[in-house]
């Protein structure tokens, strides 16, 4: 009877001797008079295996195997202190299932040439990381809401009005030469579901046809976003304090070899717990104007002054009471202000800057109807979603996550092209 293939990480549980059978890719190879040394990696991890020259066969095969080939090897374990994490398999067997051709990827390849072949480079040990890191994200997210009793729903990809303004949309041909746009948020929909569900999440991409070249800027990203009825603004605030804070947390718990592997510094995370601080928006004014940089009243925050204001805090942080001309139509006003919004939004410290929009949003048909109008929009494109006001309307708030954007400071990242497989922006579309 063959002896069972395990994962590279099971092999560190076996004791000195046992014998370990493992298949995986070859990650680094060097060769000697008398050993062959090959660095074989898989989903777990890499594990050192050495193969000497009196097996003659394994011998030859791992003399010439190339970077990159699909290989299997058997053998026993024996504890190395030289060895990557400390043990290594002593070869009795080594087969090459496929040789791979040369590599293209060096060490001193490019960002732009790693983009370029990124259906390579996924394979790197820092980009697999970051996908472990990730998918601890999405779980944990899921978790959160449907232990608060939240309900996954879908939302359409199609749209037919603006969302967040139209110079964003991504115009696509429809059926019948009709005119549809990829959805930039799931929200209206979402509101919709909130009269029959009460508290909905999705996850699910948008698509923003934003002119940005910044490093935190991506056409098509992963929203999660959530409405609750019967809610207000400090409802929903302590809802993402809660959601970033278990993410944050569940990351600690399950991924600290990879955040070890990205030398992410982990003080930081380890200190986001609710509450977060609370600034209002003419608060964050001030201090991007303390640090020298011009600002007016009624502004939005760009990259700069983001990575400013978020030097100022330890944890993530809410600013709050934007002004209406920063937010779209659909913010709720301040009764006891009407130039800002009753909105905020939750930025990440280091310089990472935004991470999740929300709000109370508009519950009375008048009143979102002449604010349809004020942003110089047609109330006919949105018929439907007034038609939500018109019959039994209440109270309610929402928020989007930028996932990918969590993801990259999680990690610690400089861009946010490296917290996704595939990134597209403005000016990547391949592959």
């Amino acid at each position: 009877m063959d002896t069972p293939y395990l994962k590279v990480a099971e092999v560190f549980n076996l004791a000195d001797g046992e014998t370990a059978r493992i298949r995986g890719w070859v990650y680094r190879h060097r060769a000697h008079k008398d050993k062959v040394f090959v660095v074989v990696r898989d989903s777990t991890g890499i594990i050192q295996v050495v193969v000497p020259a009196e097996r003659e066969e394994a011998f030859s095969k791992a003399e010439s195997v190339s970077i990159e080939s699909a290989v299997e090897a058997e053998g026993f374990v024996k504890s190395d202190r030289r060895a990557p994490g400390g043990k290594e398999i002593r070869a009795t067997r080594f087969e090459v299932l496929s040789q791979a051709e040369a590599f293209p990827i060096t060490e001193t390849a490019s960002r732009e040439f790693l983009l370029n072949i990124r259906h390579l480079w996924i394979r790197s040990r820092k980009m697999t990381a970051i996908f472990k890191v990730r998918s601890t994200v999405f779980g944990a997210i899921h978790e959160y809401f449907r232990s608060n009793g939240y309900y996954e729903v879908q939302c359409p990809m199609f749209i037919t009005a603006a969302v967040e303004g139209g110079a964003t949309l991504f115009e696509v041909p429809y059926m019948e030469k009709r005119k549809a746009y990829l959805t930039q948020s799931s929200q209206f929909y979402l509101e919709a579901l909130i009269y029959s569900l009460e508290k909905v999440y999705t996850i699910a991409p948008s698509f923003r046809a934003e002119k940005s070249r910044t490093r935190r800027h991506l056409t098509e990203f992963w929203h999660a976003e959530a409405e609750l009825a019967w809610a207000h603004l400090k409802d929903i605030l302590r809802v993402e304090e809660e959601l970033v804070s278990y993410v944050v947390r569940k990351v600690l718990e399950e991924n600290s070899e990879e955040l070890k592997l990205l030398g992410r510094d982990t003080s930081i995370l380890e200190n986001v717990e609710p509450p977060f601080p609370r600034i209002t928006y003419d608060e964050a004014v001030e201090i991007v104007r303390s640090k020298g940089l011009p600002m007016e009243w009624g502004e939005d925050f760009g990259a700069d002054e983001e990575s400013v204001l978020t030097r100022e805090f330890d944890k993530p942080f809410f600013v709050y009471g934007y002004p209406v001309s920063t937010k779209a139509f659909y913010h709720k006003n301040d009764p006891s202000n009407p130039k800002v919004t009753l909105s905020a939004d939750l930025l990440a410290p280091e310089g990472y800057g935004e991470i999740i929009g929300g709000g109370e949003r508009i519950e009375d048909k008048d009143e979102l109807i002449e604010k349809i109008k004020a942003f110089g929009l047609n109330p006919a494109d949105y018929e439907w979603y007034i038609d939500l006001r018109r019959y039994g309307s209440v109270p309610h708030a929402g928020f989007g996550l930028g996932v990918d954007r969590l993801v990259m400071w999680i990690c610690g990242l400089d861009n946010i092209v490296d917290a996704i497989p595939f990134p597209r922006t403005i000016r990547r579309l391949y592959p």
